[in-house]
């Protein structure tokens, strides 16, 4: 008798629990309202107010440095980098890369981890916007979500826009007009082939590595999209020397 009764609690809260996330994952069909992105700039992301949250929480005075600017205000060598970096086929999917989310997937069960890899520039707008940075699966179905009504609603040009006015560059640093100031002392629409390629080779782990640092991470990444941008014509490389 007493197990049967557990049994039945037991279920009811499996069912409830199961309504909340149902209910909470369809929040996000309908909100926000991401078609005011078409011509307005979101005033703060989801992740700054996340980021300071965490620094009220260990006591540390941060203040987010952002400076937006639109793309024709931003180098050319810095659209090319960021996209070489992060999603090379950027232009051509419709918000996900499913040869890159596969090649993640097997290595994390390669490797015995959960960290969902292969993220878009439009997946990774929709976390950075809307959500935090969680690994958890409920998470991901929201990101997919949205993700979905990003790329419905925004042109990509604009939603490349975004993304490098909100990205994080480091401890309070969002956006590459930020960033550029930050470590090079410079505007975005200024940064040469090589910085861009240092800029966008930290993206993976902002907080962690510094574009400006000796890293052999930092040094091979940035490389490796530096000659990229040579193989491609995007750079010839005596202008740099």
């Amino acid at each position: 008798m007493l197990l049967k009764r557990f049994k039945k609690i037991f279920l009811i809260i499996i069912s409830v629990t199961m309504a909340i996330i149902v209910i909470d994952i369809s929040y996000y069909i309908f909100f926000p309202d991401i078609s005011i992105l078409k011509k307005g700039n979101p005033k703060k992301s989801s992740f700054m107010s996340y980021r300071e949250n965490e620094w009220q929480q260990q006591g540390k005075h941060i203040k987010i440095k952002q400076i937006w600017k639109p793309l024709s205000q931003i180098s050319p060598f810095l659209i090319k980098a960021v996209l070489i970096a992060e999603d090379d086929k950027f232009w051509m999917h419709e918000g996900f890369d499913f040869e890159a989310i596969q090649k993640a997937i097997e290595k994390d069960i390669k490797e015995r981890k959960f960290k969902f890899g292969g993220s878009t520039i439009s997946q990774q707008l929709a976390k950075n916007l809307y959500l935090t940075p969680s690994k958890n699966p409920i998470r991901k179905i929201k990101e997919a979500i949205l993700t979905w009504r990003i790329e419905n609603n925004l042109s990509k040009k604009r939603i490349l826009e975004i993304y490098l006015n909100i990205a994080e560059w480091g401890e309070g640093i969002f956006g590459i007009e930020a960033a550029s100031r930050h470590y090079y002392n410079k505007p975005a629409l200024e940064i040469s082939a090589e910085e861009a390629a240092r800029l966008a080779s930290v993206l993976p782990n902002p907080r962690k590595y510094s574009p400006t640092g000796t890293s052999r991470y930092v040094e091979n990444r940035s490389k490796l999209i530096y000659n990229i941008m040579i193989k491609r014509g995007l750079v010839i490389e005596e202008e740099e020397i």
